[in-house]
């Protein structure tokens, strides 16, 4: 659902800044939801605190994504759509607060970690947050912008010395291959939005069209899940101690955004060339933005998260997000259904060289090699644990 709005968000202003305003804002629901990734994998969900905290952070971050599309335009008699989404986003985040502060009241090491790693981030993030949502015009975009960098960046300064622990490598890997396959289906929704969205009737064109937009969903999901996902788990289950929380943190928490951000940005993209199907006029410099662009941002993404977990760059992946970038003068200038036929076939094409190429070793664990510990990662605060894995 927050993905959805976040598209819708971007489709209604149809330009580079709403499309900033999008990826803002789901890079705030991102450090949202990865925070709770991070503490599930350290205490049980339905066990003492934890079930509670889930729940009001739940319901929290739905109000948020509810006023996601008026989260730059406060209607006249409305409740204050920017206020409620940054109230619900810091309710979430000090639900997540108060489970790890609890857990920490007989342990002053603990504490410690759960005031530097934690509380200290988020209070200049909400100041930034609140100043944003009552600020008029750009000046909301540019403290959001603020926010959600900072209390990363912020989180990394405090703990990247700290020796940190993530106890279920497999855990790991699977809520964040989940929610890549979320952002997949917001790529499928988009084919039944754009033509509801255009009221047109079901013809062969658009049945065509929605095959093509179809088919770049499926070549993302091969892309991800058919050459990186098995690989990198066992890398991040090789990985041992400190090393492990590092490759998780970077590799899943922080890389992952790139590959969300690039299918949400594509899903924007075969939306509005599935509303304008069977039309004589060129699909358009941002709708081909949005759909190359995007589709280059998730190849960017993978190749980036292959590399740090895998140790090595994929120059075949990078190389297609080149072509995609470098083809989007030829899709603007293309009818839409040429456009979707054009990405499908140089994804395809990306996909049929990599296989020819050997597949990347699972054996590298090259979590030792790495430097960031965010705390927006939020295992931080906590510590070692039971280790799941046996580690």
């Amino acid at each position: 659902f927050a993905f959805t709005q976040v598209s819708r968000l971007m489709a209604e202003r149809h330009d580079p800044v709403g499309l900033v305003q999008g990826l803002v804002v789901l890079a705030l629901l991102w450090w949202s939801w990865t925070a709770f990734s991070w503490l599930s994998n350290h205490a049980h969900a339905d066990e003492g605190a934890v079930p509670v905290a889930v729940i009001v952070a739940m319901v929290a971050v739905f109000l948020a994504a509810l006023v996601v599309p008026q989260a730059y335009t406060d209607l006249a008699g409305g409740a204050g759509a920017p206020l409620i989404l940054v109230g619900a986003l810091l309710v979430a985040r000090l639900a997540h607060a108060s489970v790890y502060a609890f857990g920490a009241v007989e342990d002053v090491r603990m504490r410690r970690r759960v005031v530097r790693a934690v509380i200290l981030p988020l209070l200049p993030t909400a100041t930034l947050l609140v100043a944003g949502a009552l600020a008029p015009g750009s000046a909301r975009l540019w403290l959001w912008c603020g926010a959600a960098a900072l209390e990363p960046a912020l989180s990394y300064a405090a703990t990247h010395r700290a020796d940190f622990r993530l106890p279920s490598a497999a855990h790991v890997a699977e809520r964040y291959g989940l929610v890549v396959i979320l952002s997949l289906g917001e790529s499928v929704l988009a084919v039944g939005t754009g033509i509801g969205a255009a009221g047109k009737p079901v013809t062969v064109p658009v049945l065509l069209g929605g095959v093509l937009a179809m088919l770049i969903s499926v070549a993302m999901w091969w892309a991800y899940f058919a050459r990186y996902a098995r690989p990198a788990e066992h890398a991040l289950a090789g990985a041992h101690g400190a090393a492990r929380a590092r490759l998780a943190n970077e590799g899943y928490s922080y890389l992952h955004l790139v590959v969300v951000a690039g299918v949400v940005v594509a899903a924007l993209g075969i939306e509005t060339a599935m509303a304008h199907l069977g039309e004589p006029e060129a699909l358009g410099g941002f709708t081909a933005g949005a759909l190359g662009g995007g589709v280059a941002c998730f190849l960017t993404g993978t190749a980036l998260f292959a590399r740090r977990m895998l140790g090595r760059w994929p120059a075949v992946r990078l190389g297609g997000a080149l072509v995609l970038l470098a083809a989007v003068p030829a899709l603007a200038s293309a009818r839409p259904m040429t456009a979707l036929a054009l990405t499908v076939g140089l994804l395809i094409g990306l996909l049929v060289v990599e296989r020819l190429v050997p597949t990347p070793s699972p054996a590298l664990a090259p979590g030792a090699a790495g430097r960031m510990v965010p705390g927006t990662g939020p295992a931080t605060a906590l510590g070692a644990v039971h280790d799941q894995d046996g580690v």
